[in-house]
């Protein structure tokens, strides 16, 4: 091959390479096994295994990030993140650090929009309030799933929803489960795993710190 042409065909492929490398790739949507990709202007649904005409492939996604594969290599993808070349990692994670008192971590907090004071309680499944404080918060549990739970002292009735709002800290997580015990139990309001169970969570020392996920 003769060496003009030979060098010509370098520059071609090193072109085709560069334009690869410069994609601009925005996600403005994300499903279960379904991304919504802005790619070069073009608008582009993938689903994984299946290529855009760029030459963008999806390998997962779901609700909170997808996995893009570009020139071979793997990177997380978050809604609304964007990349050229390089990964734009996610925004950092609210994080709220607990410090016990008597042995209880106790916070402050708000159920849609109305303050309310939590003990972090890991052993109870839900969000718990008493009667009472859900009067105070305005939250019509009557309109709730009647069910029987137990006390430390008996068997009391209680009805089970799901509260719009909930926010610790600068964490705010929406449609979170809850239950409104029909008695004055708990005194305090529960912070159960429907809470916390969505959130990363790490001991370090007597410190607890509760980290957002994306």
């Amino acid at each position: 091959m003769p060496k003009v042409l030979t060098t010509i065909l370098i520059i071609l492929l090193n072109s085709t390479i560069a334009c690869a490398d410069d994609l601009r790739i925005t996600v403005l949507g994300l499903f279960s096994d379904v991304a919504v990709l802005e790619i070069d202007k073009k608008q582009h649904i993938l689903r994984p295994g299946i290529d855009s005409p760029e030459g963008v492939t999806l390998v997962f996604a779901d609700s909170k990030f997808a996995v893009l594969e570009v020139n071979g290599v793997q990177e997380k993808y978050f809604l609304g993140s964007q990349s050229g070349s390089l990964y734009d990692p996610p925004p950092e994670q609210p994080v709220v650090s607990l410090w016990p008192t008597r042995g209880m971590y106790i916070t402050p907090g708000s159920i849609n929009g109305y303050s309310v004071d939590f003990l972090v309680d890991t052993g109870a499944s839900a969000i718990a309030l008493n009667a009472f404080t859900a009067q105070r918060l305005g939250i019509d549990f009557l309109d709730g799933e009647e069910v029987a739970v137990k006390t430390a002292v008996s068997v009391e009735k209680a009805y089970r929803m799901n509260l719009d709002e909930v926010q610790v800290g600068q964490i705010k997580l929406y449609n979170v489960s809850a239950l409104v015990i029909d008695g004055p139990e708990p005194a305090r309001a529960l912070l159960g795993m429907s809470f916390l169970g969505q959130l990363d969570m790490e001991r370090k020392g007597e410190r607890m710190d509760l980290k957002q996920k994306f």
